[in-house]
């Protein structure tokens, strides 16, 4: 490849002079100095022009591609232009300039780099480092387990032979004493067979012979002979096998002792830098201490959530659900999608937003500054979240349905499980507000003139 042209791929988009030093972030070209005054001379657009090594610094706005972000929308939690701030969409929010948002921001990174470097980072090394130790220890002892293992079992399998070449050197002793002694019967029949046979021969020759003397000389032998030898019953012997019994044959070999890992998920858990921890239960005092009273923006307030023991959700007769903190101040407010006021409201585990809305049949998650849709309700309206999960847990009829547009009992039972399944988060989170001491009330005189009244019980 020839070198001077690699060198001259990044040009001036007017005038071709290469190496340009500088750039415009909003166009994305690459410009010389003497180009740069005709750059920003079009007025078309807005222009952003910054050395070539500091390009990709300047915001563009999410919402018009054309503008640069200058503000930073702190309920909304986004970078904003000019345009966008004038907006209604924007009314009445808190702006901040990008550039102190972005240095607050990075102190933040900051903060995060430095307890990942001096303080997890390490803790993850050690974990490691002490699985890397507890794997070689569970090797090597893996390997003695399996070497005694196998010297036991040839301790078995030797006594196993033995019993074996006991009972086959048994068997061929019995079976030599019993040969002997048929051998030695079958040797007397012989011997008697062959005088029989020669004492028959005899007396027919004698029958033949007229010698008198001969005959006259003649003794019966058939007296000897009419003895027979005595009946040998050899009875055979057998081998009878014992049932194999596995589970006596394991207790005998031996056993292995049980093995487990041990999760400590608590000893590896790591304090927050400038985190309080939650206070212990306490039992309730009997007369709660009120530490703030909050007047909201909506006419008539119909439900509180809290997301932490220092802001919570609103939601009253009107489309804005709102967040405050206990300072009264508004921290963030969110507009519903149908543009009608949600019936209820609850904030997840995660911490993400939760509402119904009766007039579109619809369970919404505020999620990443979206709105979204999880469920649409068919034949019935939701009335409440957390009253539809805490009833529904104990297997009553959901008090959520409108009497007006009940449904088949299997369509409520599939949309109850679906909501169940979205909502499962904000039973548990009023647990643990519960045992923290902290409550927000929503009955009786507290709700009378439309404020929130914080009680802690301490």
């Amino acid at each position: 490849m020839d070198k001077r042209w690699a060198q001259d791929v990044l040009r001036c988009r007017l005038c071709e002079t290469p190496g340009p030093p500088m750039y415009c972030d909003i166009c994305h070209i690459h410009l010389c100095k003497a180009c740069v005054g005709e750059h920003l001379s079009d007025l078309s657009k807005e222009h952003k022009v910054l050395p070539f090594e500091k390009r990709g610094s300047t915001p563009k706005c999410p919402e018009h591609s054309s503008n640069i972000s200058v503000l930073y929308c702190e309920q909304c939690d986004i970078p904003i232009c000019t345009t966008c701030a004038s907006s209604k969409e924007h009314y009445s929010h808190k702006f901040i300039e990008i550039s102190k948002n972005i240095d607050s921001r990075k102190e933040i990174i900051q903060k995060d780099l430095q307890e990942l470097e001096k303080s997890i980072y390490p803790k993850y090394q050690e974990i490691a480092s002490i699985n890397q130790v507890q794997k070689s220890a569970l090797n090597e002892n893996s390997q003695k387990l399996t070497t005694e293992i196998d010297k036991h079992g040839e301790d078995l399998h030797r006594e196993i032979n033995t019993i074996i070449r006991n009972m086959k050197s048994n068997m061929e002793e019995t079976d030599t004493k019993h040969l002997a002694v048929l051998d030695k019967q079958e040797d007397e029949i012989k011997h008697t067979i062959s005088e029989i046979t020669q004492t028959i021969t005899e007396l027919k020759t004698l029958l033949d012979s007229n010698d008198v003397s001969r005959v006259s000389a003649y003794k019966s032998r058939n007296d000897e002979f009419r003895r027979l030898p005595p009946k040998l019953t050899v009875s055979l012997p057998s081998f009878t096998p014992q049932k194999i019994n596995k589970e006596q044959l394991y207790q005998q070999f031996g056993s292995l002792s049980a093995s487990s890992i041990k999760t400590e998920e608590h000893g590896y858990t790591m304090e927050s830098p400038g985190a309080e921890s939650s206070p212990p239960d306490r039992p309730l005092i009997d007369v709660p201490r009120i530490i703030t009273q909050i007047n909201p923006e909506c006419g008539g307030l119909l439900s509180v959530s809290c997301l932490s023991d220092e802001e919570m959700w609103t939601c009253g007769d009107d489309n804005i659900m709102r967040l405050y903190n206990l300072s009264g101040k508004l921290v963030k407010s969110v507009r519903t999608k149908s543009g009608y006021h949600p019936r209820d409201i609850a904030v997840t585990r995660s911490g993400d937003l939760v509402y119904t809305d009766y007039h579109d049949r619809t369970v919404n998650i505020v999620k990443n500054k979206k709105i979204k849709t999880v469920i649409r309700l068919q034949g019935w309206k939701p009335r409440g979240g957390r009253k539809l999960f805490k009833r529904n847990a104990s297997g009553a009829k959901p008090p959520s349905i409108s009497d007006r547009d009940r449904e088949p009992v299997n369509r409520q039972t599939r949309a109850q499980t679906t909501v169940k399944k979205v909502l499962h988060a904000m039973h548990d989170e009023n647990k643990v507000r519960e045992r923290r001491g902290i409550e927000t009330y929503k009955s009786g005189s507290l709700f009378t003139n439309y404020n929130i009244v914080i009680l802690r019980n301490r």
